[in-house]
C-alpha cells in the first residue's frame, strides 16, 4: 500500500457548485461597483456643470471610460475563468 493512499482522502471532490456560486457573487459585486461608479460619475459631472474649467469634459469621460472598462473587464472575468477551470471541474472517465 502506497502512503499517499492511506492519507488520501475518501470520496470524490466535486467544486463545481461552490464554483459556481462564487463566480455568480462576483458577478453581482461587479455589477454594483459598476453601477455605482456610473452613478459617481454622473454626480460628479451634475455637481461640477457650471464650474466652467477648460477640458472639464475630458476629465469626466475619462473617469466614464475607466469605469466601463472595468466592467467589460468584470463581465469577461467570469466566463473566461469559467472556460478555462471548466475541464478540471469535470469528473474523471
Amino acid at each position: 500500500m502506497n502512503l499517499a493512499d492511506e492519507f488520501a482522502p475518501n470520496g470524490k471532490f466535486d467544486p463545481n457548485p461552490q464554483a459556481s456560486e462564487l463566480l455568480g457573487n462576483f458577478a453581482w459585486v461587479v455589477t454594483a461597483a459598476a453601477v455605482a461608479g456610473v452613478i459617481v460619475i454622473g454626480t460628479q459631472m451634475a455637481l461640477q456643470l457650471r464650474r466652467g474649467e477648460m477640458g472639464e469634459g475630458a476629465t469626466h469621460f475619462r473617469g466614464f471610460a475607466i469605469v466601463m472598462g472595468a466592467c467589460i473587464l468584470g463581465m469577461t472575468a467570469g466566463p473566461l475563468v469559467n472556460y478555462v477551470i471548466h475541464p478540471y471541474l469535470l469528473p474523471p472517465p
